[in-house]
């Protein structure tokens, strides 16, 4: 009998291992260089993000003073003796016309705002307004009147000069706290304040000269 002769694999084994661990590895990287585009871009969002907040943080978001200003202030009850003196136990208003001029983005919510009067120094009246809002760069203006304790001004040893020149020099503070809410996120807390000397006119029952200075705490 003729022996055959037995014929050995022509493709071994390591050498297909070998083709599916270089598949592997292949994809394995694949997998990696899409991960980190993918952390890249997230990143890179992110980043862009933050200058666009940094940026309007700083330009169109950024909180600007409201700005108070007195307009005027008058007489509406003032009873005197002889067109002299006034009255004694009787009362003296005043009417403040007082603006709040908001020039934010956002709207300015204020709490309840305080009118102090002064006479050479000593308080004679004292009124307070109503919370409120000023809209976003709008101006507010609102009304106070003010009770002034006419006795208080009878005891001042200047009443009967300033009375004889029909002037009464007097001084008040203004304050006004409130918060401006960016979107819910600025927020800031702000206090205006104002202090104001004038002349008033007895006769015309007018403000005759004024002079104001603000402040603004945030």
């Amino acid at each position: 009998m003729v022996e055959r002769d037995q014929v050995s694999p022509l493709a071994p084994s390591g050498s297909l291992r070998s083709d599916q661990d270089e598949a592997s590895v292949f994809a394995k990287n694949v997998r990696k260089r899409r991960v980190i585009k993918c952390c890249g871009c997230i990143a890179a969002f992110m980043l862009i993000q933050a200058v666009v907040i940094i940026i309007l943080a700083f330009t169109v978001f950024r909180v600007k003073d409201p700005v108070i200003k007195m307009n005027g202030v008058t007489i509406t009850k003032l009873e005197l003796i002889n067109g002299t003196i006034p009255k004694p136990g009787s009362n003296m208003s005043l009417l403040a016309d007082i603006s709040v001029k908001n020039p934010n983005v956002a709207s300015f919510k204020y709490k309840n705002t305080t009118t102090t009067l002064y006479y050479h120094g000593t308080m004679v009246g004292e009124a307070r307004g109503p919370p409120g809002k000023s809209r976003a760069r709008r101006t507010m203006r609102m009304n106070i009147s003010v009770d002034i304790i006419t006795d208080m001004l009878l005891s001042n040893p200047n009443l009967i000069e300033d009375m004889k020149q029909q002037l009464l020099p007097m001084s008040s503070y203004s304050r006004i706290p409130g918060r401006v809410n960016m979107l819910n996120i600025i927020k800031k807390h702000v206090t205006v304040k104002m202090n104001c000397t004038m002349t008033i006119n007895i006769t015309s029952r007018a403000i005759q000269e004024q002079k104001c200075k603000r402040h603004v705490n945030i």
